[in-house]
């Protein structure tokens, strides 16, 4: 004889599992709206005399990128790095050209690499931090002397260490994007 099903089967924490799917507005809206706020976070008044604050944004975009490739089409780099050029204090476009070069590179090491773990993913994305916030230096019409690249180094320290936990956050970010909450009709 068949057992019968329990009820509980049939249930997550969200409620009933049948008759539900994904909403396409929160699955596409999600890593474009979060990466928008991570830009927008670094103009929170924080007193320094030498760049501390990380840029968040990009940060948020290769931690997007290397968590879920794919979901980001590789143009989004120079959408979104217009709004972050808005709102940085950089010259408009340099966010613009960097955003869009990371993507596309990005790209061509996902296309020669496919399989990656957490390591490989935090050393690219140190390598790309690196290179964001040193070419950004040259664009911004600063002299890059000695002393403006040891002043960078905190910001550096800061970007590499707290870039796993945002490739942390995007990680529950997606579980949350993928939340079954549309009634099939």
């Amino acid at each position: 004889m068949i057992d019968p099903i329990s009820g509980k089967a049939r249930r997550d924490r969200y409620g009933s599992k049948i008759n539900r799917t994904h909403s396409p507005i929160l699955a596409y809206a999600t890593p474009w709206m979060t990466i928008m706020f991570a830009s927008l976070l670094p103009q929170l008044p924080v007193a320094s005399a030498i760049p501390l604050v990380p840029p968040l944004g990009y940060l948020m975009m290769i931690a997007w990128r290397l968590v879920r490739p794919g979901l980001l089409p590789v143009w989004a780099g120079t959408l979104l790095g217009m709004f972050d050029d808005l709102f940085s204090g950089q010259p408009f476009g340099s966010a613009t050209l960097l955003w869009s070069l990371t993507m596309l590179s990005i790209e061509l090491l996902e296309a020669r690499f496919p399989w990656r773990g957490f390591l490989q993913d935090w050393l690219v994305g140190v390598v790309f931090i690196a290179a964001y916030l040193i070419v950004a230096a040259m664009l911004s019409g600063a002299r890059i002397e000695i002393t403006a690249i040891v002043v960078m180094v905190p910001q550096f320290l800061l970007s590499i260490c707290i870039f796993p936990i945002i490739a942390r956050m995007v990680a529950v970010l997606d579980r949350f994007r993928l939340m079954r909450v549309r009634v099939i009709g």
